[in-house]
């Protein structure tokens, strides 16, 4: 038991540390090429770029001030464990904003639009890195999150309107038409990559493997995971023998990991994976129609 214990540590300190390089990558993109050319995203990062514009108070302190009201509103809804995380990344993100904007105080790139490109991929990138390890930028995320607990309305579409209404915003601020543009160009390539990079924010997949280690992967998934596994009935029409199948449904935050238990179990196993497009009742989505 100790080993597993000291091996499960390891495993969390390593995502932490990755989440870490992600809102590190997330926040470069910020400071040295979107800010600098006073471009605006979504979320409370875009709010915060706004209130930079407008009253020069650093984007690391009103992304977490504005984190912290959100969180407080959202710790019944969501729970404590979920606002803890979030929390932890928000005091990590504001630290990296704070320390681009005091390096990167003019534009790296004088081509607003190669700007918008890069500064959005890198954000983008960064957030996938954060939160397919399990961490999350907070902000328009707790938003969704929230709504999403009680009605039946996407992740992308919670989003979409919110980042519109606030880069719409902008403009009363910079009053430049170019640059209204460019930070809807932003916010479109932010949306593209952050959805290749995590495979949708909410994605849940379904696993089916073919293994004569099947009990023992379910046993760890059982107790590692705390989900539940099926097993179904197969026959093989080229051995003629029975065999069980695994069948698991997980969220995207458990993919990697129930990768890992099926090789360190079963190097040779046959699996297949495949995107649902949803997932309700026994711990994931309840049906709100």
């Amino acid at each position: 038991m100790p080993p597993l214990n000291q091996k499960k540590f390891f495993s969390e300190l390593k995502n932490y540390f990755i989440i870490c390089i992600g809102l590190a990558i997330f926040a470069f993109g910020w400071t040295a090429f979107l800010i600098p050319a006073q471009m605006t995203g979504g979320g409370v990062s875009g709010i915060s770029a706004i209130i930079y514009y407008a009253s020069g108070i650093p984007i690391g302190t009103s992304t977490l001030v504005i984190n912290v009201v959100l969180l407080a509103i959202a710790w019944k809804i969501l729970g404590p464990r979920f606002c803890l995380n979030t929390l932890f990344c928000t005091i990590i993100l504001s630290a990296f904003f704070w320390l681009g904007q005091n390096i990167f105080t003019e534009q790296i790139i004088h081509d607003s639009f190669m700007s918008a490109i890069i500064g959005s991929s890198l954000a983008a990138f960064g957030l996938g890195m954060a939160i397919n390890s399990g961490g999350n930028t907070g902000g328009t995320d707790i938003v969704a999150m929230m709504v999403g607990k009680y009605r039946n309305i996407s992740y992308g579409t919670v989003t979409l309107y919110t980042n519109l209404i606030i880069i719409g915003s902008s403009y009363f601020v910079i009053w430049d038409v170019e640059k209204l543009v460019y930070s809807m160009v932003v916010m479109f390539v932010y949306i593209y990559v952050s959805d290749i990079v995590i495979d949708g924010y909410r994605q849940t997949f379904q696993f089916m493997v073919f293994s004569s280690e099947n009990q023992n992967i379910a046993d760890r998934i059982n107790n590692e995971l705390n989900r539940g596994a099926t097993f179904l009935k197969g026959y093989g029409s080229y051995t003629k023998a029975e065999s069980d199948v695994l069948l698991i449904i997980a969220h995207r935050n458990d993919k990697a990991r129930i990768m890992r238990m099926i090789k360190n179990i079963d190097p040779n196993a046959f699996v297949t994976i495949s995107k649902t497009t949803g997932v309700f009742g026994k711990n994931f989505d309840k049906i709100k129609l």
